[in-house]
C-alpha cells in the first residue's frame, strides 16, 4: 500500500481548482475565471486498489492587499507542511514571471514537480517556452497539460501516484473530498455568484450557511457595502433567483435552497469577521 500528500500552488487563476477536479475525475472544489476563487484549502481523495492519493487545493499565492489577502497566503503556506509532493501550476498563457519566482521560492526543488495548465489556450511555441523558463527551478518534472481538455492529465496523476511513499489510508475507500457539506452548499452558491458578477464585487462576497435542517438550507450572501446588496439581489430578485436556481441544479432533487443578502461593512480588511466567515 502506498499513499501520500500532493499540494497544488501556483498564483491566482492558473487554473488549480479545475486541475483537481481532473485529477479525480469529478468535481470537488467551485472554479471561476475569477482570481482568489479558492479560499480555503480542499482535500481530495484519489483511491487505487493499492494506493491513496490526497490532494491539497490551495489559494493562489499574491500579493496581498487586505487582512483576507493575508489570510489566504498563510492557508496556501499552511499547506507545504508534511507533504510529499508540491505541483507547482503555472499558467500557459502567461509569461513566466517574479510572481511565479515568489511561489516557486518557497518550494522544495526535489519534491516539486511543475505543471504547465491551460495548453489549449497557447501555441505550442508558448507552451515550450514556459517550459525552458521553468527549468531554472530545477524541479524534478515538468507536464504540459490541459485541466479543461484532459491532455497530459492522465501521464501527471500517473506520475504522482508512481511517486507515492509506502503508507496506510488516511481516509477510508469511499471518501473522495472532506468538505462539509454545508461548507460545499455554500461554495457553490458563491461560484454562481462569481459567474453572475463583475468587477471588485466577486472579491467582497463570501457565503455561509446559517441554517440547516435538510431539505431546506438557508445560505447566508455576505457583502461589504448596502449598494452592493442590491447588486447581487437583482433587478426584482432576477440575479439572486438565478443563482439560486443554478446552485440547485448540483444539490439533490427536492432541496429547498433560501438565499439571504447581508451587508458586514468592509469584512475583508476586519480579521475577526474573516474568522467568522470560515477562513
Amino acid at each position: 500500500m502506498r499513499s501520500g500528500f500532493v499540494t497544488l500552488v501556483g498564483r491566482p487563476n492558473v487554473g488549480k481548482s479545475t486541475l483537481l477536479n481532473a485529477l479525480i475525475g469529478q468535481k470537488v472544489s467551485i472554479v471561476s475565471d475569477k482570481p482568489q476563487t479558492t479560499r480555503t484549502q480542499v482535500r481530495a481523495v484519489l483511491n487505487r486498489p493499492d494506493a491513496q492519493l490526497v490532494f491539497v487545493d490551495t489559494p493562489g499565492i499574491h500579493k496581498p492587499e487586505t487582512a483576507l489577502g493575508e489570510r489566504l497566503n498563510a492557508t496556501a503556506v499552511d499547506a507545504l507542511a508534511d507533504i510529499d509532493v508540491v505541483c507547482l501550476v503555472l499558467d500557459a498563457t502567461q509569461p513566466f514571471g517574479r510572481g511565479d519566482r515568489f511561489v516557486a521560492q518557497r518550494l522544495p526543488p526535489e519534491r516539486t514537480v511543475v505543471v504547465v495548465n491551460k495548453t489549449d489556450r497557447a501555441s505550442r511555441d508558448k507552451v515550450l517556452a514556459q517550459l525552458a523558463a521553468a527549468a531554472e527551478l530545477g524541479a524534478s518534472a515538468y507536464f504540459p497539460v490541459s485541466a479543461t481538455t484532459g491532455a497530459g492529465v492522465d501521464a501527471l496523476r500517473q506520475h504522482l501516484l508512481d511517486a507515492l511513499p509506502e503508507g496506510p489510508r488516511y481516509f477510508p475507500e469511499d471518501t473522495v473530498s472532506d468538505v462539509p457539506e454545508a461548507v460545499w452548499v455554500a461554495e457553490l452558491v458563491r461560484e454562481q455568484l462569481l459567474e453572475a458578477t463583475h468587477h471588485e464585487l466577486p472579491y467582497s462576497i463570501a457565503t455561509q450557511v446559517t441554517e440547516w435542517e435538510w431539505p431546506r438550507v438557508r445560505v447566508e450572501i455576505v457583502v461589504e457595502r448596502e449598494s452592493q446588496k442590491g447588486m447581487v439581489i437583482g433587478k426584482g430578485g432576477a440575479l439572486l433567483k438565478a443563482v439560486g436556481t443554478a446552485a440547485r441544479a448540483q444539490l439533490p432533487e427536492g432541496v429547498f435552497l433560501e438565499l439571504h443578502v447581508t451587508v458586514d461593512k468592509d469584512w475583508q480588511r476586519r480579521p475577526d469577521r474573516i474568522a467568522r466567515l470560515g477562513y
